[in-house]
C-alpha cells in the first residue's frame, strides 16, 4: 500500500491502472483516505482544534465518497467517450489513492508556512485526481479529465462547505 501511495503521489498512471483493476484495493484506498484525513486534521489543529480534527476525518471520508460519485456521474455521462468503461468502485479506488499527497498536510501545522503547505498539497492532490480520473474513465485526453475535475469540483466544494457548516 505504501508503495502504491508513493507511486500515486508521483502521478504514475500505471499505478492508477493497477488500483482501478484491483477490486481488493478498495480497503487500501479507504485506509489512504483515513490517513490523509488524519494528516489534514492534524495540519489544521491550529485553526480548528480537536473538533477540527474529528470533523476533518468525517469530511474526508464522506468527501471521498461524494467526489467519487460526482466524478463518476460527470465522467460517464457528460464527458463520456466510446472508450469510457468504469464503475463507481474503480473511481473510488483511484481517487482514494490520488489523495496520497495529502499525507503532507500534516505539515500545515507549522506556523507561518502551514497555509502555503496546505495549498500546495491541495494542488498536488488535484493533479493526482486528474490522472486518476483519466485512467479510471479510460480517457485518452488529459484535458477531458481536467474538465471532469473542474466541473465536479464546484458541487464537491459545496457539499464540503455544507458538511463543515453542520459540524
Amino acid at each position: 500500500m505504501i508503495g502504491r501511495m508513493i507511486s500515486a503521489a508521483r502521478l504514475n498512471a500505471q499505478t492508477f491502472e493497477e488500483v482501478e483493476a484491483d477490486s481488493s484495493a478498495t480497503r487500501q484506498a479507504f485506509l489512504v483516505v483515513v490517513l490523509v484525513a488524519l494528516a489534514t486534521g492534524v495540519g489544521s489543529l491550529e485553526v480548528g482544534g480537536v473538533w477540527g480534527l474529528i470533523g476533518g476525518v468525517a469530511i474526508g471520508l464522506v468527501g471521498w465518497v461524494v467526489w467519487a460519485g460526482i466524478t463518476y456521474f460527470i465522467g460517464s455521462t457528460l464527458f463520456r467517450t466510446a472508450e469510457t468503461h468504469a464503475n463507481w468502485g474503480q473511481l473510488a479506488r483511484t481517487l482514494g489513492f490520488a489523495q496520497s499527497p495529502g499525507i503532507f498536510k500534516v505539515f500545515g501545522v507549522i506556523p507561518g508556512v502551514g497555509p502555503f503547505i496546505l495549498f500546495a498539497v491541495f494542488v498536488w492532490q488535484l493533479a493526482a485526481m486528474v490522472v486518476a480520473i483519466r485512467q479510471a474513465l479510460d480517457y485518452t485526453s488529459t484535458w477531458r479529465a481536467i474538465g471532469v475535475a473542474a466541473v465536479g469540483l464546484i458541487p464537491y466544494l459545496l457539499v464540503l462547505a455544507l458538511m463543515a457548516a453542520l459540524l
